[in-house]
């Protein structure tokens, strides 16, 4: 599992990232990001996907 300070930054790049792919501001990727099971699979240690790759977990938003 990742420290909450690796984590956040994790999170900061797949943000990052949907911005620029989707063209949309920071403010809309952060919403589309939260709001998405990504999310909430992304906090589940379990899961393991934050062994993945930042483009491949963006890429997995659905929205």
């Amino acid at each position: 599992m990742l420290s909450n300070v690796l984590m956040w930054n994790k999170i900061g790049r797949i943000i990052t990232r949907l911005s620029e792919e989707r063209d949309i501001t920071a403010s809309q990727a952060l919403d589309l990001f939260y709001t998405s099971q990504l999310c909430q699979d992304l906090h589940d240690p379990s899961t393991g996907l934050y062994l993945m790759g930042d483009e491949y977990l963006a890429n997995g938003i659905v929205n």
